[in-house]
């Protein structure tokens, strides 16, 4: 119980008051959606420059931490986009978007905060390694699997192109490649910068966090309650249950362990929603995955929590 009103609890306090201030009128839409725009193209950009272009990269880029994340995350992907397609009958470009959703935890909005409030701030070199390569892995699947889809008899070079346009037009994936970029380079940083820069990153889970409740005001439990079901369920159990089973055999350290379960346990993010949005397939699937998915998460997050050493 300490866990749950010490840990998690105050994540969603901020999440609530963004969905209240907003269901009440007292915050326009209009507002969060400049919010938003605000943390997702600048300040978690910013966020995950800093972070990454001090990150000891020898010390956390290691494979069986990556292999335990994103070998869990492909298991989701798999099992949503096969499920969706041969269990729930839906068409290729529905079945690639839910299993996105299956695949794309929220693992700065949700799996930052929860890994920093439980273990604290100095835990967290592992969640950037795996946030790092997050939307940068997701992306590339989801984009390929839907050009794949969508191609239709198209060559190879076309769906390639789309590929690459997609992914590097993403402010997120900017940011960390411009980390990478300092990191490896040695570049110095000029120390106004390096503070201004620090500023603005402050402000991103806070703000970020609060503009998820504001947008989640937007969506409605619709569509397919038994797929979204389904959703939540790859989401919030199997992809962290694999995680874990890897992370063990792999013999990884307590704290990378911690943060792979905890980032894989994490509901399915905003960009679950936008990926959808861009191919205007299974929207509304999505959109009530992520509502559900990180209302569920509550509790979900406080049993992991209470499973981890």
């Amino acid at each position: 119980m300490a866990a749950f009103l010490d840990i998690i609890l105050p994540v969603f306090v901020v999440i609530g008051a963004g969905y209240a201030v907003v269901w009440l009128g007292w915050f326009k839409q209009a507002g969060v959606d400049g919010l938003i725009v605000f943390t997702q193209n600048f300040a978690i950009p910013c966020l995950l420059f800093t972070a990454i272009s001090k990150l000891d990269l020898g010390q956390n880029f290691n494979l069986p931490l990556l292999f335990s994340f994103y070998a869990g995350a492909m298991t989701g992907f798999i099992l949503g986009t096969l499920g969706a397609r041969v269990i729930f009958g839906r068409n290729w470009a529905d079945a690639v978007v839910i299993g996105f959703c299956c695949l794309f935890s929220n693992s700065l909005l949700l799996g930052l905060p929860i890994t920093e409030r439980a273990y604290g701030a100095n835990a967290l070199e592992a969640n950037y390694a795996i946030i790092a390569m997050h939307s940068p892995f997701c992306y590339a699947v989801g984009i390929t699997a839907m050009e794949i889809v969508r191609a239709r008899g198209q060559g190879g070079g076309a769906v390639l192109r789309k590929v690459v346009a997609g992914m590097f037009s993403n402010a997120l994936i900017i940011g960390i490649g411009l980390g990478f970029i300092v990191n490896l380079t040695g570049l110095p940083m000029p120390s106004p910068l390096e503070h201004g820069l620090d500023l603005i990153a402050r402000a991103a889970l806070p703000a970020a966090l609060f503009g998820l409740g504001g947008v989640l005001v937007q969506y409605r439990p619709e569509g397919d309650l038994r797929i979204i079901i389904a959703v939540c369920a790859v989401s919030l159990l199997v992809h962290p249950a694999v995680t874990l089973g890897l992370s063990r055999t792999l013999d990884l350290p307590t704290s990378a362990l911690r943060s792979a379960v905890i980032t894989g346990a994490m509901a399915p993010g905003i960009n679950a929603y936008i990926f959808a949005n861009m191919y205007g397939a299974a929207q509304r699937v999505a959109a009530s995955a992520v509502l559900i998915g990180t209302a569920l998460s509550i509790v979900t997050a406080w049993l992991w929590l209470g499973v981890l050493p």
